[in-house]
């Protein structure tokens, strides 16, 4: 404590409590500032985590786009060119085609550290087949089929490739993530 004298011959103890009151304030200050950053931390929602699963979300989202335009572009050459008793023609064709677009596609984001491998999925395929082929008495479709994942059907006795089932695994630093997909053309 610090004891000033006055001109008048009084004494006045400072200092302690002024220097408590100008923390006090000062600490009042810092608090109202860090508020705003605070709450935009919070907002954003940041964790460090966060980052690496919303990448392995995004690759497989990217990866099941990829299959689908594969199987579109894989399948258009086949389209009323080959009659349904060529369908395993047809069928060649489109494996070919997936095979090369597959190798490309898993060797995508190597670079970056993410392995994505691709596999035919025989199994879901025909599940597939069994519960979406179109069918019904205002539709003059043939049977679905399957063959190495490939669902065809006999429309106007031609083979028209319908979808592909895959098996994806995307593996990275941190984790893996599996998915069993259907990719193709709108079965309409």
């Amino acid at each position: 404590m610090v004891r000033v004298s006055r001109r008048d011959g009084t004494d006045e103890a400072t200092g302690d409590t002024d220097r408590a009151q100008l923390v006090l304030v000062a600490a009042a200050v810092v608090a109202v500032a860090l508020v705003p950053m605070v709450l935009a931390y919070l907002q954003l929602g940041y964790h460090a985590d966060v980052a690496a699963t919303a990448d392995h979300g995004r690759v497989g989202a990217d990866t099941e786009r990829a299959l689908d335009r594969a199987v579109h572009n894989a399948s258009r050459p086949v389209a009323g060119e080959y009659g349904w008793s060529a369908r395993d023609g047809a069928v060649d064709v489109v494996d070919r085609r997936l095979r090369a677009t597959t190798k490309r596609i898993e060797r995508a984001r190597l670079d970056e550290g993410v392995a994505v491998r691709i596999r035919r999925n025989d199994s879901a395929a025909a599940a597939w087949a069994a519960r979406e082929c179109p069918r019904g008495p205002d539709r003059r479709f043939g049977p679905c089929e399957t063959d190495r994942a490939v669902v065809v059907q006999e429309r106007a006795d031609e083979t028209a490739v319908l979808a592909v089932a895959f098996d994806v695994t995307v593996t990275g630093e941190r984790s893996t993530t599996r998915l069993t997909l259907v990719a193709g053309r709108n079965p309409a």
